[in-house]
């Protein structure tokens, strides 16, 4: 089937981008005094995705890794994550999550220019559209299941028992994220002021709908930030863990869920498509999937939900339109995403207006 142009422009790896090489000799080094079974000799390539942390493919005789780093340049201060990542994604391998396998953390910025880490290379699918071209239509649901089935899964982790009781501040998580997406989208002058953003950082945090509840929850979860199995409608690893945090269940699905009233053109949308031709389920059987997974009846408020998510999205977009204009923006793709804030913004407060806005 044709190659999607998200898919050809993402996946695969390529050759390491200006300002962002990689020393192999001294982290071929630090691998062979931190990474257990380790043998060289290393070569390193960059994955064409990883916007926000750049991320390489580390090639040895015996096996492959995946290095996560902080992008080189000036930060802000509570982005780019990765010992986050690390401690989420080695705590819930642990506890049989499909996450990847961790190998090391490295918080030392003369090994390699900035803090990384290492993971293991979960061979597999990423599929970048979600509409699953490149799946069987009669396949599809089942890959819709897959995913669903390991956002519940995830959702049900016991943070205690995972050692992740202190990975997030539990409670007030609307009220704490709209605040922090806010703070940081009014911080950012060189990005510019967008209306309708504007207008969702007045609205959002005086319509909070009532009740709270606390899992780990990813923050990026969508189709193209897992891996599938080559074959079988099964989900390997769930990767890009820098937005997590301990937060709200159905904050998380409901950024998952936005899928359905997006358009093709800002991510993996799929708004404009015939889902029954497709084999793909409604997004009315979606929810309630995944509420028969999480034992809920059903998603009040879910129209706010989603109205927070967008304008979130939009808000780390604005942060990464922030970054083009400072020229530290990992990926070579990342000044077209840059593009959708407005767009997204105006969508937010669509979901806004279907609950009174």
């Amino acid at each position: 089937m044709e190659m999607s142009e998200r898919q050809q422009n993402f996946s695969g790896t390529g050759e390491i981008r200006t300002g962002q090489e990689i020393d192999a000799t001294r982290l071929a080094a630090w691998m062979a005094d931190n990474v257990e079974g380790f043998a060289g000799p290393l070569t390193i390539e960059q994955f064409k995705g990883g916007q926000s942390n750049p991320t390489y493919k580390l090639i040895t005789p015996h096996q492959n890794y995946v290095l996560r780093r902080k992008p080189p340049g000036i930060l802000l201060p509570s982005a780019h994550a990765v010992d986050r990542e690390y401690r989420v994604i080695t705590a819930l391998h642990a506890q049989g999550f499909p996450a990847p396998r961790t190998f090391g953390l490295c918080k030392d910025d003369a090994v390699i220019g900035t803090w990384f880490y290492i993971m293991d290379c979960v061979e597999g699918r990423v599929i970048w559209d979600a509409t699953f071209p490149s799946v069987a239509r009669d396949d599809r649901r089942a890959y819709f299941d897959a995913m669903n089935k390991t956002m519940a899964d995830l959702h049900m982790i016991d943070i205690e028992k995972a050692g992740l009781s202190d990975f997030g501040k539990p409670g007030n998580y609307f009220a704490r994220q709209i605040g922090r997406w806010s703070k940081q989208y009014l911080e950012d002058p060189d990005a510019g002021r967008v209306p309708a953003m504007d207008k969702l950082v007045e609205w959002l945090p005086a319509n909070i709908p009532p009740g709270d509840e606390t899992s780990v929850v990813h923050g990026d979860y969508r189709c193209d930030n897992m891996i599938f199995h080559p074959t079988e409608p099964k989900v390997l690893a769930v990767l890009d863990w820098e937005l997590s945090t301990l937060g709200h269940p159905l904050a998380d699905f409901s950024y998952h869920l936005m899928m359905y009233r997006m358009p093709p053109a800002t991510t993996t949308g799929l708004i404009g498509n015939d889902l029954a031709a497709l084999g793909i389920p409604s997004e009315a059987e979606y929810v309630a999937a995944y509420c028969a997974r999480t034992g809920r009846d059903g998603i009040a408020n879910l129209d706010f939900y989603v109205a927070y998510n967008m304008f979130r999205l939009a808000g780390i977009i604005h942060g990464i339109r922030g970054r083009v204009v400072r020229g530290t923006a990992a990926s070579a793709h990342a000044r077209k995403s840059a593009e959708g804030v407005e767009l997204l913004a105006d969508l937010a407060w669509e979901q806004a207006q279907r609950v009174g806005a």
